[in-house]
């Protein structure tokens, strides 16, 4: 959940997404138009596909950068296209716009694309667990998130924020109207780092791994671990309508995406310099202590918890996040898993 998990950058709005659409559609249609009659094989008939990220290149993305390093894509038949959205929405709107085949998402914005209306569905989960909480410096010396009664606490201003901090307040044994809430952006380490909050909401692989590696240790307070559920933090989706239309291009995307995922876990190092060897601007030092994080995290065999699911419905619905409950085949699949 970006308010809680993943922050995705500010500023997104309706221009930035209509220009990336027309960049999408634009630089290319005869192409796409081909490739759609053309069968998923190998050579000369490979099927171009876009899969939009979630955020920025960084280590969450390890696995399918492998893919394409190893030509595990190339080889189901697939030509494929990583595209960096400029936010977290952007992602989702082309998707359901059918723009794009592909896209990666926190598994609760799945989720509240569905609620709206959405087409989308999951086709594989990426990470087990949700990667977002509360993010404090080691100096605070707190011990649970109980420790930040009376205290200020940074959020994004994205309301699934204030579901993330009020779990874990409860959980804690805490009224959440005893603490001062601060809406800081995506700053949180900066209003951290200055004193003006005591934690903020965050993702805690790369809001809490940055500072950790500049020097400023921290604790973090992970949503699942405080009365949160274990929902899958990051997973692959497409639509529903792609799915009825071209199973086999589904199958051949997730079968590779599973196996590059399965070589980062198994050669973390190669993975890593691949990542960094297609973005050459990513931080070393961050890029691989971030990683590392990732490592326990990552979902060998993609499955998407039926259990886990329901627990997140459950929840966003408690939280006023959904409308309705999202029931398990409603929301993804595990058909196409290898």
């Amino acid at each position: 959940m970006r308010g809680g998990g993943r922050p995705a950058r500010a500023g997104a709005c309706f221009g930035a997404v209509a220009a990336l659409l027309f960049a999408l559609s634009g630089c290319g249609s005869a192409t796409t138009a081909k490739s759609s009659r053309s069968p998923v094989g190998a050579g000369p008939d490979r099927r171009a596909v876009t899969l939009v990220l979630d955020f920025t290149p960084n280590a969450v993305h390890a696995g399918v950068y492998r893919a394409l390093a190893a030509g595990y894509y190339r080889k189901a038949g697939i030509d494929l296209k990583v595209v960096q959205p400029t936010s977290t929405q952007e992602t989702l709107k082309l998707i359901d716009a059918r723009r794009a085949q592909f896209g990666l998402a926190d598994g609760s914005d799945v989720a509240a694309l569905i609620d709206k209306g959405g087409d989308a569905q999951a086709v594989m989960a990426l990470v087990r667990r949700p990667l977002g909480g509360l993010i404090a410096l080691r100096s605070e010396h707190l011990r649970s998130p109980a420790g930040l009664a009376g205290k200020t606490v940074g959020v994004t201003g994205v309301p699934s924020d204030l579901a993330v901090l009020d779990t874990e307040l409860r959980h804690s044994g805490v009224d959440p109207k005893r603490v001062r809430v601060a809406t800081v952006g995506f700053n949180g380490g900066e209003a951290l780092l200055a004193g003006r909050i005591a934690a903020f909401t965050g993702f805690i692989p790369d809001d809490g791994v940055a500072l950790s590696v500049s020097g400023h240790p921290i604790e973090a307070f992970a949503l699942d671990r405080y009365g949160g559920p274990a929902y899958p933090g990051l997973v692959a989706f497409t639509t529903r309508a792609l799915i009825r239309s071209e199973p086999r291009l589904v199958r051949a995307f997730v079968a590779a995406t599973v196996h590059g995922y399965r070589d980062t876990l198994a050669d973390p190092t190669r993975s890593l310099a691949e990542l960094e060897a297609a973005n050459p601007s990513l931080p070393h030092r961050l890029t691989r202590a971030s990683l590392g994080v990732y490592l326990p995290l990552f979902d060998r065999s993609g499955a998407i918890g039926a259990a886990n699911v329901q627990a997140m419905s459950s929840w966003m619905l408690g939280a006023g996040l959904i409308g309705v409950p999202i029931t398990p085949n409603r929301y993804g699949t595990n058909a196409f898993l290898p």
